[in-house]
């Protein structure tokens, strides 16, 4: 965490260095900043130059490329996320996992409208609220807790999710709000694309397919703010939350063939594991897994410290992940299934096919610049920097980022 005049400085230093827009106020950062950050779900760091991708090229060649970033722990969507728009790690930021369990609140699925709009269990300041309190104008076309009243605030234009629309329309709607006049304008707005990979993993032709997809996509948002003059004007962040990993059917382990499955509350399997005994006996669940092959368990309490996975309740007692490639399943759900497993993510963060992709440019940022990777958690801190406001208490460092700034 920074303190309030480091913070500030760091703001003045940022707008100073920040070419003007020609109407003679400070485009790059500051009051008059404008960012849109934008999520690709899934984007390995390494798509971008594997696959076909001219505009994300486009993009990163004229501003900021990271090698990759670190996506937090656990490696899922939600986490991830939000700790992007908080600066908080998982465990702070009270957004554990996709599906946890709160002593108060019940249980939280990401795919539970009804749980996943209650404000209790966002913890934290996302960005938008951060801006809103200091009177900017937001927007969100999706978001993980974009749709919900967190700390009694929403964007002032925000969308609830629904994975049919389509991405043409995403970013037409986000165009239409950059073009508004400059006292309507946002100065805050996020853009989210589904997730790739999944379904036919990293290493299929559709993937390939898929990357095409979301460049063209990339490529109409580019055109869009050219051909409205705001190309140099608002600062495109693009962020993903996590790589992807190859899975297989050849490389699952059954649950229910070292233990009862019903002795088990079974919060989370696949890659990242979240287990909770019935009878509250975590000393010997822990020894029964202990044959389990490919799975690293840990108690809560003991987790690596490098997960930064500690003190909060909502953490079950019971956390691992998989050797990279592998799957903990159960056999019922195994003959349920309809096709291969093809691509996962919830790993160790520390494997190098989970790094997640930050490319940005704009009038905050320099020309082709590459700089070392830096954790998920430092964006929020970046967002505030440009946008020139005071964070909220966070877990990200204003150091970590500057580089990437003029």
């Amino acid at each position: 965490m920074r303190s309030l005049n480091i913070g500030l400085l760091a703001v003045a230093a940022a707008a100073a260095c920040a070419p003007r827009s020609p109407g003679g106020t400070n485009a790059g950062a500051g009051r008059d900043a404008i960012v849109l950050l934008v999520s690709i779900d899934g984007l390995r760091f390494d798509y971008i130059d594997r696959e076909p991708a001219p505009n994300l090229k486009r993009l990163a060649s004229r501003g900021v490329r990271a090698r990759w970033m670190e996506p937090s722990f656990p490696t899922q969507t939600f986490p991830n996320h939000y700790t992007i728009v908080t600066g908080l790690r998982p465990a702070r930021s009270g957004m554990v996992n996709n599906t946890f369990y709160d002593p108060r609140l019940g249980r939280f699925r990401y795919t539970d409208t009804a749980a996943a709009s209650r404000p209790g269990f966002w913890q934290g300041e996302p960005i938008w609220v951060t801006a809103a309190r200091q009177g900017r104008r937001t927007a969100a076309f999706f978001w993980p807790g974009s749709d919900v009243e967190i700390g009694g605030v929403r964007p002032e234009r925000w969308k609830r999710y629904d994975g049919d629309v389509p991405n043409a329309d995403r970013v037409d709607s986000v165009l239409s709000w950059l073009a508004l006049p400059a006292g309507e304008r946002p100065s805050l707005v996020t853009l989210y694309f589904s997730d790739y990979g999944h379904e036919n993993g990293p290493d299929s032709p559709e993937l390939r397919a898929a990357v095409a997809h979301i460049d063209s996509v990339m490529g109409r948002l580019m055109d869009g703010l050219e051909a409205r003059g705001l190309d140099d004007v608002v600062n495109i962040i693009v962020v993903s939350d996590h790589g992807m990993i190859p899975l297989s059917n050849d490389r699952v382990v059954r649950l229910d063939e070292y233990l009862d499955t019903l002795t088990v509350q079974q919060i989370n399997l696949g890659q990242f594991i979240a287990l909770a005994p019935r009878d509250n006996d975590t000393s010997a669940l822990m020894r029964r897994l202990r044959g389990v092959p490919h799975l690293h368990a840990y108690r809560a309490d003991s987790t690596p410290e490098r997960w930064h996975y500690r003190g909060n309740p909502r953490i079950a007692p019971v956390v691992g992940v998989m050797d990279a490639g592998w799957t903990l399943s159960t056999t019922g759900w195994l003959q349920r299934q309809r096709r291969p497993l093809g691509g996962g993510h919830g790993f160790d963060p520390a494997d190098s096919l989970i790094k997640a992709s930050f490319i940005a440019a704009g009038p905050a940022f320099p020309r082709g610049r590459v700089v070392a990777p830096f954790s998920n958690v430092h964006v929020y801190e970046l967002l505030c920097l440009i946008l020139g406001l005071p964070p909220a208490p966070n877990d990200g460092s204003a150091d970590s980022v500057r580089a990437l700034l003029r």
